[in-house]
């Protein structure tokens, strides 16, 4: 139970300080509210419907995948700054497990993603995308489950970097080319093989792909873009979730020793 409190008393204070930052709420959701209110339907103006597939329902289900994967990953920086700030330092003389300090702040950072993805499928509802309660329920689980992986996946890229700075500067060239590679804004499979290989690289695109898969399972009149199978996609984030926890708990750990 005492790691239990540990890993809630973590996560609670990593969300109650996202509701205190009003900028980064903002920010959080502007760039992503822009893609689904102009590139979406801008895409479906331009070029319609190709073999019946809606682009404004294609993007806004990558752009909902993205946005929280991003969010969760972006926020273990987070990580750092409790590291600037000796709170790390503080928290790893407690009794309480490394494991449950790195548990408490994947959960933490996945509840601040959590808001973002609900306000944009609230804009989907009035946007027109095509979404029953039986659509909701379908994605929902899967849209906590691409927070946590989100997580872990900033836990390996962060958990040993120096300096906030440095995390601010690295970051967008692991992210950016993401975007492409997992497909949020373009079709991904038939690709050349050397950007195959990078697409099959690149974590993003399995988070896409899985709400894909159960969005459109969900709308079966809906034309289904092309997507590896729902098994295949949960198999490979259930394998690169274990390695990434492992992995980067144990960098983060050697770090703060290292100190």
């Amino acid at each position: 139970m005492r790691e239990i409190y540990a890993i809630a008393a973590i996560a609670h204070r990593d969300f109650v300080k996202l509701l205190r930052d009003r900028v980064r709420l903002i920010a959080g959701f502007a760039l992503p509210l822009t893609f689904v209110l102009l590139l979406g339907p801008m895409l479906q103006a331009g070029f319609g419907s190709p073999g019946g597939l809606n682009l404004q329902t294609f993007v806004f289900t990558g752009v909902v995948a993205q946005t929280v994967w991003q969010s969760a990953a972006l926020g273990v920086i987070s990580l750092i700054a409790d590291r600037e700030e000796d709170f790390s330092q503080e928290i790893f003389v407690s009794p309480i497990s490394r494991y449950s300090i790195v548990i408490g702040k994947i959960i933490g950072e996945s509840l601040v993603a959590l808001p973002q993805g609900l306000a944009l499928l609230i804009v989907g509802v009035f946007l027109g995308v095509p979404m029953s309660l039986a659509t909701l329920a379908a994605i929902l689980p899967v849209i906590v489950l691409i927070a946590v992986y989100g997580g872990v996946f900033g836990l390996l890229i962060l958990s040993n970097m120096s300096s906030q700075r440095a995390a601010n500067q690295i970051f967008p060239f692991v992210m950016l080319p993401q975007f492409f590679l997992a497909g949020v804004f373009n079709p991904i499979h038939g690709l050349p093989p050397v950007l195959d290989i990078a697409s099959r690289l690149a974590p993003m695109r399995y988070a896409v792909e899985l709400l894909r898969n159960f969005y459109y399972a969900a709308q079966p009149t809906a034309v289904a873009p092309e997507m590896a199978p729902a098994a295949v996609n949960a198999a490979v984030i259930a394998v690169s979730f274990v390695v990434f926890f492992v992995v980067g708990t144990a960098l983060f750990v050697r770090a703060e020793r290292n100190r």
